[in-house]
């Protein structure tokens, strides 16, 4: 029970990673909070927390609105009175095409919810844990923000955008004992990464996205989900500012 009673708030838990690792901080005995903008999706989350015996609380929140993320940090500490972990995962893929062909409209609501969305959450989240004496905030961007990914710029430059705002904040706050990381999945099997939709897109292109991982495999949600877990527990007290890979020896 590493996270006995700790206040854990979640974006994008309605499903994929989020949810699995949601379902695994309950499960460690965290007050889980899921935020998400699918409110059906979000309910189904804590529903099976609280089948399962945890105690969880959704927030219908859209992370690219600056006022709901404020509304969803303030939310949390009057139901539960504090937040002890906050996790940014919330996040899109948008539309595979090559630079010259990306389009204004897919620049703007990538970034509007991988970029702007973590900065929103990381602002109200640090004002709170600085009032309460400290807390820990990870982030989730990707392998696609510690290299170049083909077909994928604004994605790709969201997920760049986060670790340069989780080592900055990381800095930041050292001293006032909040810690910041951000966690690094390579192709993760989840409803955002669904290898046969792959295959339908360019047939074979599940496999040859695999030749590029030594371990010639996808990530499991359960896999990111148990780095989650360890970056956000006293296990890792001296951890912060890390961008942790979690790719199969990807960008070994």
């Amino acid at each position: 029970m590493e996270f006995q009673d700790k206040v854990v708030l979640i974006t994008g838990a309605s499903s994929g990673i989020g949810r699995v690792a949601a379902l695994a901080f309950a499960r460690e005995g965290g007050i889980v909070v899921v935020a998400d903008i699918n409110e059906e999706g979000g309910n189904e989350t804590v529903t099976q927390i609280m089948n399962e015996g945890g105690q969880s609380f959704f927030i219908k929140t859209d992370v690219a609105d600056y006022t709901a993320v404020e509304k969803m940090v303030l939310e949390t500490v009057k139901q539960y009175g504090r937040l002890d972990i906050a996790i940014n995962n919330a996040g899109i893929a948008g539309n595979l095409s090559k630079t010259g062909d990306a389009t204004i409209e897919n620049w703007d609501k990538v970034m509007s919810i991988n970029t702007s969305g973590v900065f929103y959450g990381m602002k109200f989240q640090i004002q709170q844990m600085l009032k309460q004496g400290g807390g820990v905030i990870l982030n989730t961007s990707s392998v696609a923000g510690l290299r170049g990914l083909p077909n994928s710029l604004a994605y790709t430059a969201s997920k760049h955008a986060v670790i340069g705002m989780t080592k900055t904040a990381a800095m930041e706050y050292a001293k006032k004992n909040i810690r910041v990381n951000a966690v690094c999945p390579v192709f993760t099997v989840t409803p955002l990464f669904d290898p046969k939709m792959m295959d339908m897109i360019s047939e074979g292109l599940s496999e040859k996205l695999k030749l590029g991982i030594p371990m010639k495999r996808f990530g499991e949600a359960e896999e990111t989900a148990n780095a989650m877990l360890w970056l956000c527990s006293e296990k890792a007290s001296f951890v912060t500012g890390h961008a942790m890979p979690v790719d199969g020896g990807m960008m070994a």
